[in-house]
């Protein structure tokens, strides 16, 4: 068996050395990219018209992120209002009525997004569930997966959107029809795929029926009940993080988590000290404004190119601890257990880790009904390179296919599979022994750090190209990677 290197811990002066540079150089590639924006604002206002600013007085703000735009606009609109409502509704009927909460949060939920997708937003989304469930009784996980595509596929038939965007006055109405539609995929292969695996997962009624075919009409008007507020679950219900049915099924039958009010206001602090740190990223950086001109990219001088790149991780991380952060409050105090957090991207240095410890929910997810059941790595190497690349490839799929997309997820794979290779390698008996034999554990920790910074600069290529796009990633592969510029 293939041994592992034991990591230790270096000097405290040299980890202050390394914590100093890592500061020191984000906070004046930083500052080279803020130079570099207001140099340049008169320039980026003509092109993407830049907001007024509110947060610093005097400063502009670039409005050019759209997830970011969309979900402010309709938390300010509407969300933040009706996630209060959800956790009103659920303490109350969690302390008197408890039997009664599900069915509660249920309508709840419901009638919410009724309220903001109208109802034939709602029709889809329960067609949606209906057919999907219907898939499901016959308990076939391939079915089940064939379904599922089947259906995220209608999402991007053209002819399809342009009917749904008549629905509505703005296409932002429209977006989060798509958004909720995507997530609720991703729901029912939970369900479904649990359903398939234990068909006991919605018992029967109690009492004994005579009519075999009414007792089955009970059995799957209970499962669509189940599956409506699994998937209508108010904070959850349009842009995660995912949990699975297994665990959203266990942990709804649990009584209300009891918490104080300073654990409360400190959660909501929190978000707010996030949301402010966003903020103030793009009133100082024009990040997204910049990143949209390749003209820009190419006139970027170097500390201010690598400051983008920074910037633009960055502000996806924080913007994450805001939407997912805000809501797991909500979730917690359901009694409900939120996937954690995303870890800060600066200490991220291989594709493994990004995956894991970023949307922890939606790894869980993917490991659970994609990897495993498709051999991971317990079936021999072949199965292990097929259950990586199909998970990626409905990565991909699920978030629309585009061709950056594809690029992200191939580099993702390849870079997913060269660092096993790597640690294989390393951690292989004859290598092992030798490395343990010439070096002390402080410096097999140095040589590692060495060998994970390659990782880590792939990594950041193919983080570009997911936010950025394929013109993103080939400026800073030719520019970063590929020329090397005496100054």
């Amino acid at each position: 068996m293939a041994a592992k290197m034991e990591l230790v811990e270096l000097p405290r002066w040299e980890m202050a050395i390394y914590w100093f540079l890592s500061f020191a150089s984000h906070l004046y590639s930083f500052y080279q990219l803020h130079i570099f924006s207001k140099a340049h604002e008169k320039s980026l206002d003509r092109e993407v018209q830049l907001d007024k600013g509110f947060l610093i007085w005097g400063f502009r703000k670039d409005p050019t992120d759209f997830e970011w735009s969309f979900w402010c606009e309709w938390a300010w609109q509407s969300l933040i209002w009706s996630l209060i409502g959800h956790a009103v509704v659920s303490r109350v009927f969690g302390v008197y009525l408890p039997q009664y909460r599900k069915a509660f949060l249920t309508f709840y939920g419901m009638l919410a997004a009724w309220w903001l997708l109208g109802l034939r937003g709602m029709a889809v989304l329960m067609l949606h569930l209906s057919v999907s469930l219907a898939f499901a009784q016959l308990h076939n996980p391939a079915v089940s997966w064939g379904c599922t595509l089947l259906m995220l596929s209608t999402l991007h038939i053209k002819s399809l959107q342009d009917i749904q965007r008549d629905w509505y006055d703005s296409d932002e109405r429209y977006y989060l029809l798509l958004f909720s539609s995507a997530v609720c995929s991703l729901r029912c292969v939970s369900f479904s795929l649990e359903l398939c695996w234990n068909p006991l997962l919605v018992r029967h009624p109690t009492h004994h029926c005579s009519h075999l075919q009414f007792r089955n009409i009970r059995t799957f008007i209970m499962q669509l009940y189940n599956l409506t507020a699994y998937c209508f679950y108010h904070p959850l219900f349009y842009n995660g993080p995912i949990i699975t049915y297994k665990d959203f099924n266990q942990q709804m039958e649990q009584p209300l988590c009891r918490v104080s009010l300073m654990w409360m206001l400190s959660r909501i602090l929190r978000v707010f000290v996030w949301w402010c740190l966003a903020e103030l990223m793009i009133h100082l950086m024009y990040m997204h404004a910049i990143q949209n001109n390749e003209t820009y990219l190419n006139i970027l001088p170097p500390w201010a190119l690598g400051g983008l790149a920074l910037a633009m991780v960055q502000f996806f991380y924080v913007k994450y601890l805001v939407l997912f952060g805000a809501v797991s409050v909500l979730v917690t105090l359901d009694g409900l257990e939120p996937p954690p957090l995303p870890r800060c991207v600066s200490i991220m240095y291989s594709f493994r880790a990004m995956w894991r410890y970023f949307d922890v929910g939606l790894y869980r997810w993917l490991i659970r009904y994609l990897y495993v059941p498709l051999g991971g790595s317990h079936r021999g190497l072949f199965q292990k390179l097929l259950s990586t690349a199909v998970a990626f490839s409905f990565v991909c799929f699920w978030h629309g296919c585009h061709d950056y997309l594809q690029c992200w997820a191939l580099l993702n794979w390849a870079g997913v599979l060269v660092e096993n290779a790597i640690a294989l390698f390393l951690s292989s008996p004859p290598l092992h022994d030798t490395i343990v034999r010439f070096l002390s554990p402080q410096m097999q920790r140095r040589g590692l750090a060495f060998v994970s910074a390659f990782s880590t600069a792939l990594l950041i290529l193919s983080n570009l190209v997911f936010l950025g796009g394929i013109h993103v990633g080939r400026v800073y592969w030719k520019r970063v990677l590929l020329q090397v510029r005496l100054r």
